[in-house]
């Protein structure tokens, strides 16, 4: 099979899909890898790390992509000339159809098949494919260390001559793969960590990392939604007043950030003190956040990177790269691209096939909006 790797697009995106080793190991698979030029670069990795291996280099991403092949992208192809795919192609990519259908669209014009890696599924099998988990792995460490820098506090208890200078305080909302990451470094540093999470068999795993469960999660009988998470906003107040450092890291697939820290939690931390909300690209945790801009309030400082695990730029794309070498192995069978429907893993993730959207979670999408856009 012949297999692409182009440069990224998206301004400040630093990964690149696959790097020396993975592509390496494509190659003694009997494949052809094409990298565009300078698509490692910002990682790390330069052209010749590629070409001793065994890659061909192109000089632009026309010529790169060419006739045919397997395309990994981090972006799915965002910004970069769509004209040279046809049939005969295949993107995989980041692509979240769901929340931004826009790109989805035009790569399904060009009759490529489309593979998006937001649509994993939660599944065993599933794991070794699952991009998201290794890059908010990636986002969870990178929170605490830019906390860590922007604080004016020192996350461990200390005993110095000076007198003792107590732990940090950190709370984490959100105990996903981000949210139990950003727990597991904190307390690495030495802080007193508390996280949270509506779901309660999420409390366990919180106390797996040695931090503190808070529990709010029971209300009066007959509670509606909006009435919980206001008892748990208002619930969340004293712990805010005691923090030092709050993270943020509560997404919902294919929707708007739920809002879990409102001006009047916010209010209620110690000048000094500082957030970070993680979801920030569907809209923010937090009432208060803009994107990659810092945000005074009553001398609380809000950090909302958008892309911080291009940041960490080397190790996020060894683990990408990896992910999308398992899922081309997926894909592919003595050598061909075979693209098997009654896969659930590949079905779940097929966003367009034949030159159309096939992906049901998709296609309910764009009706859902076509209906609200009708009324």
């Amino acid at each position: 099979m012949r297999i692409v790797v182009v440069q990224e697009k998206l301004e400040g995106e630093r990964r690149v899909a696959s790097t020396p080793e993975v592509v390496e190991d494509l190659i003694t698979q009997g494949n052809e890898v094409c990298v565009q030029s300078g698509a490692g670069t910002l990682a790390g990795f330069d052209d010749d790390d590629y070409q001793k291996i065994g890659a061909t280099i192109a000089s632009d991403s026309s010529s790169a992509i060419g006739d045919e092949g397997i395309v990994l992208t981090i972006n799915g192809l965002l910004g970069t000339d769509l004209t040279p795919l046809n049939s005969k192609h295949v993107v995989l990519g980041l692509l979240d159809p769901l929340w931004d259908p826009e790109l989805s669209n035009k790569l399904a014009e060009t009759g490529a098949t489309v593979l998006s890696l937001d649509l994993v599924p939660r599944s065993t099998r599933a794991q070794v494919v699952d991009v998201l988990s290794s890059m908010a792995t990636v986002v969870g460490f990178q929170a605490i260390l830019m906390a860590a820098e922007r604080m004016p506090k020192l996350f461990p208890l200390l005993i110095t001559a000076a007198g003792t200078i107590p732990p940090a305080r950190v709370i984490v909302l959100g105990a996903g793969v981000a949210g139990l990451q950003a727990m597991a470094i904190a307390r690495r540093l030495g802080a007193n960590v508390e996280g949270f999470d509506i779901r309660p068999e999420a409390l366990e795993q919180i106390r797996s990392l040695g931090a503190k469960s808070i529990d709010l999660l029971e209300g009066e009988e007959g509670e509606t939604p909006p009435q919980r998470d206001e008892r748990i906003q208002k619930g969340m107040l004293p712990y805010f007043a005691e923090a030092d450092l709050v993270i943020t890291a509560a997404q919902i697939p294919g929707a708007k950030s739920p809002i879990l820290v409102t001006q009047e939690m916010v209010e209620a931390m110690k000048p000094g003190s500082l957030l970070v909300d993680l979801s920030i690209q569907r809209g923010g945790n937090c009432a208060l956040s803009q994107m990659d801009t810092e945000v005074m309030h009553q001398r609380v400082t809000i950090l909302a990177p958008s892309n911080l695990a291009s940041d960490m730029a080397l190790s996020a794309s060894r683990m990408f790269a990896k992910n999308l070498s398992n899922l081309v192995q997926l894909i592919s069978e003595e050598g061909d691209i075979v693209i098997n429907r009654e896969d659930e893993v590949v079905e779940t993730m097929l966003v367009a096939h034949e030159g159309k959207i096939v992906n049901k979670a998709v296609l309910q999408k764009f009706d859902t909006e076509s209906q609200r856009a009708e009324s």
